[in-house]
């Protein structure tokens, strides 16, 4: 199936699944199918709680067969992803992509991925360090701190 083609039908079933789904709101940023844009809400009981985050969502020329490249362009602490280029380390962007992920599920697992960081493979060494000597309390202040700063909206 021809990337543009998955990608309408994707585009109509999120069309369909807005109510279901108030967290992630997903659309291609211009007349190029390949390009899109994601805004999700912080999770519930996270320090990204309140927050909107932004994603920028490159589509490859083979896509189902091959993961999209997602960065997070709101500044944000999380092990996992990286402080300065948004970079996300998520299995499922890298050695697990299967033709069977669509973008809203990327967009939910990144959701999962905010509320159970994983701090044994970070790309943040400081919030991964910090979640690694039990202190909770810290990463928490200072994630809050940057969904404070950079992650609301006006």
């Amino acid at each position: 199936m021809a990337p543009s083609r998955r990608l309408y039908k994707e585009w109509e079933e999120l069309e369909k699944a807005k109510k279901q789904d108030p967290d992630i709101f997903l659309y291609p940023t211009d007349d190029n199918l390949l390009h899109w844009q994601a805004k999700l809400k912080g999770p519930v009981d996270s320090p990204y709680e309140g927050g909107t985050f932004v994603l920028e969502i490159r589509i490859p020329n083979n896509y189902p067969l091959s993961a999209p490249t997602v960065r997070l362009k709101t500044k944000i602490f999380h092990p996992n992803i990286h402080a300065k280029t948004g970079e996300i380390c998520l299995d499922i962007l890298k050695t697990t992509w299967s033709p069977a992920w669509t973008l809203q599920s990327v967009c939910r697992a990144i959701l999962v991925l905010l509320s159970h960081p994983e701090p044994d493979s970070p790309l943040n060494c400081d919030a991964g360090n910090l979640l690694r000597a039990g202190d909770l309390r810290g990463f928490r202040s200072v994630a809050k701190m940057y969904t404070v700063l950079f992650a609301k909206q006006d």
